[in-house]
């Protein structure tokens, strides 16, 4: 049987070392059929890939080395083994238990009537049927050859998938926190899946987004392959060597596509002076018209869109820095500096965590907390800043300012501004219904008001004011404690206790001037 596998003759050229291999497993309980296969494909290498061989000699056996390299790409699996159907077994655990419906099976016999063919191959998906006497070194090239092809595009069909689905998961909510990055890696995994011939790629800008800071420096947005989990870094940190460095040059000074040898720095076309560049590392095999086509598409298009989306950004950081320094504005005529809007809002975001809000709502609850005492625009200096107990006619002009904030704010569709509506109403009402402007009590507050009302009264205990000095933290507990229930939600005075560490953290971290 080992001539056989070996019946036509061919050259073996000198061995060549690669960087990657591929996986092919051979299941078979006699040896010496591991050994010839080994030797037939020696010097076989697809895709400047050689083979890396995995050896099992029984279907139990199999099953478990499956599952330990699930990249394998080829299985060469005998049917009779310590059973007469266990190579079927491995088939079918492979297919319906271990769920991998990408490697490619060839099964091998020397009882080819054992084993229905066409059922056989129906059933499990087999990529081929070969009875082992047939399976000359050429036949086997073949096959082998034939598979890998198979394999190869199966799996550029599952990345194009997943990019597709990145893609997807990123355009339903394209302005939240980092799903322009994902949008972005999607296209990338889609691009380098097409082209089929590298999978290490990355994207790198000046443009400041999310948590990535360029100022001006280039850095990796998102990457993949060696280029994974790089986020942020400088990209000379990660390319270092000259020729490359001069490309990555080259492609900035002239808004071009630079090809080497095996790798490609494209430029991507901005509305902004910004650079942005692609670069396709460890390139295989030299690019189609087609792969040239395809990056020159994405570098015209990838970077408008970034740039759409960073306009979007911007405008919305606008509209949050107006809505803070307009709160702030309020702050300083009542003689404080501005660090009591900033410091609720953190208060707020620590409430939410802990009511397990969503991060949408937590967003709006933060944004709009600092707009609590808008109405106070409207309350007299000689009142605002009294540094004695106001009078019974004072304290009703006072009181106005809830009212007023709401009048301020209400009618807006948008949520920022409609929950500013909500707490400037509410954040002075009290939970057993003493409170004003309307006496709600309970749950009629809203929830944002609630909260508000809590974060105001402990940063306002803990911070000197015209009319206090500022409480130490176990006063301000024996205080927030004893209107539990009475002035506040209980449920919020039992997270702000279970929390003290963290709302002290905050005070700490943005104190008055």
């Amino acid at each position: 049987m080992a001539n056989d596998f070996l019946f036509s003759d061919e050259e073996i050229e000198e061995e060549v070392q690669y960087e990657s291999s591929w996986k092919i497993m051979i299941v078979d309980d006699e040896p010496e059929v591991h050994a010839v296969t080994k030797l037939a494909l020696s010097d076989f290498s697809f895709q400047h890939h050689k083979l890396e061989f995995i050896s099992a000699y029984s279907g139990a056996e199999a099953k478990e080395l499956i599952l330990a390299h699930p990249d394998t790409a080829i299985i060469l699996l005998d049917v009779v083994m310590e059973t007469d159907d266990a190579g079927l077994q491995v088939a079918d655990y492979i297919r319906n238990e271990a769920k991998n419906q990408f490697v490619r099976i060839i099964l091998r016999t020397g009882q080819p009537g054992q084993a229905p063919e066409r059922q056989v191959i129906v059933n499990y998906d087999i990529n081929d049927y070969k009875s082992k006497t047939e399976l000359t070194a050429q036949k086997l090239f073949t096959v082998i050859m034939a598979s890998l092809r198979s394999y190869r595009d199966i799996m550029a069909l599952e990345k194009n998938r997943l990019g597709l689905e990145t893609i997807i998961q990123a355009s339903a909510n394209l302005f939240a926190n980092h799903s322009m990055d994902s949008f972005i890696n999607g296209i990338l995994r889609q691009l380098t899946s097409i082209i089929n011939c590298t999978n290490e790629a990355m994207y790198v800008t000046s443009l400041i987004a999310d948590n990535h800071i360029g100022h001006g420096e280039l850095v990796v947005l998102t990457g993949q392959g060696e280029f994974a989990n790089l986020e942020g870094k400088r990209v000379f940190d990660v390319i270092t060597t000259d020729p490359l460095k001069q490309a990555f040059d080259e492609a900035i000074d002239n808004k071009a596509i630079v090809y080497g040898s095996d790798f490609v720095v494209a430029y991507c076309e901005s509305h902004s002076d910004h650079g942005a560049l692609l670069y396709i590392a460890n390139i295989s095999e030299e690019l189609s018209e087609t792969d040239k086509h395809l990056i020159e598409l994405f570098t015209k298009n990838v970077q408008i869109a970034y740039d759409n989306v960073l306009l979007t950004l911007d405008i919305e950081n606008t509209q949050k820095e107006i809505v803070m320094r307009l709160s702030e504005s309020v702050e300083c005529r009542s003689e404080e500096t501005g660090n009591h809007v900033k410091r609720v809002a953190a208060y707020c975001r620590i409430f939410a965590r802990a009511l397990g809000l969503s991060e949408e709502e937590t967003d709006t609850l933060v944004l709009a907390a600092p707009l609590h005492d808008i109405g106070k625009i409207g309350i007299p200096d000689r009142i605002l800043n009294k540094p004695e107990e106001l009078t019974e006619e004072e304290w009703v002009i006072m009181r106005t300012h809830a009212s007023q904030g709401y009048h301020i704010l209400k009618g807006s569709d948008k949520p920022i501004i409609k929950a500013g509506a909500f707490i400037a109403r509410d954040h002075h009402e009290w939970w057993d219904g003493s409170g004003y402007p309307n006496g709600k009590k309970g749950s009629e507050i809203h929830l944002y008001g609630r909260i508000v009302a809590l974060a105001d009264v402990y940063d306002a205990l803990r911070n000197k004011r015209c009319y206090k000095e500022a409480y130490d933290l176990e006063r301000t507990l024996e205080e927030i404690k004893a209107v539990k229930g009475k002035h506040f939600d209980p449920e919020l005075v039992d997270i702000f206790v279970d929390n003290i560490d963290e709302f002290e953290a905050v005070l700490a971290s943005l104190p008055d001037k």
